[in-house]
């Protein structure tokens, strides 16, 4: 059995990327994309005052922007796994009959939860640059504007970048590159 490394055209050969790290995708041409994650926010449950006040807020964040961007809606899988581990060991310790139904409830609607493939979305504001102070920048401004507008937002991640490419470029399927075995 022989084994090789295939390279075949695949989207990601196509890409031009050449890392991820420190928040930001690092480009063959030596852009940077980085940006933002925006925490959602259901402003429909506010009164209309507050309502009218985030709107208007979000429409003076975008209005001084003045470089190219990029608003992505990108759908994460909700893993509970963890909470469901703490569910069966809870379940395990608890001797009163009563208790344990009602954990073994929790355990069926979050086991129900996990086989529909719920997820969450997850909004990201990026754009592209080569200097690094510059993106910095634009990331405090990016941050402080949405908080001034009433809502929380963060620098992204390497994790979240992956995830967004993925979503784009996989169908939201992760991908597991690795070598290929030939017989």
């Amino acid at each position: 059995m022989k084994i090789t490394e295939k390279r075949g055209k695949y989207t990601i050969d196509m890409v031009p990327i050449k890392d991820i790290t420190n928040g930001m995708i690092y480009l063959d041409n030596g852009e940077k994309v980085a940006g933002i994650k925006i925490m959602p926010r259901n402003i429909f449950i506010l009164d209309q005052d507050s309502q009218y006040h985030i709107i208007f807020n979000l429409k003076n964040v975008y209005n001084v922007i003045d470089y190219e961007f990029w608003i992505i809606a990108a759908d994460r899988p909700v893993d509970i796994h963890v909470y469901l581990s703490q569910l069966q060991l809870l379940y395990n310790n608890t001797n009163d009959p009563i208790r344990r139904k009602l954990i073994t409830e929790d355990i069926n609607k979050g086991n129900l939860f996990m086989n529909n493939n719920v997820v969450d979305t997850e909004y990201f504001l990026l754009f592209k640059e080569k200097d690094v102070e510059l993106i910095q920048k634009r990331i405090r401004v990016l941050i402080n504007s949405f908080s001034n507008a009433g809502l929380t937002s963060f620098q992204t991640t390497n994790d979240d970048l992956r995830m967004v490419l993925d979503n784009f470029l996989n169908g939201g399927m992760t991908t597991n590159f690795g070598t290929v075995m030939t017989g």
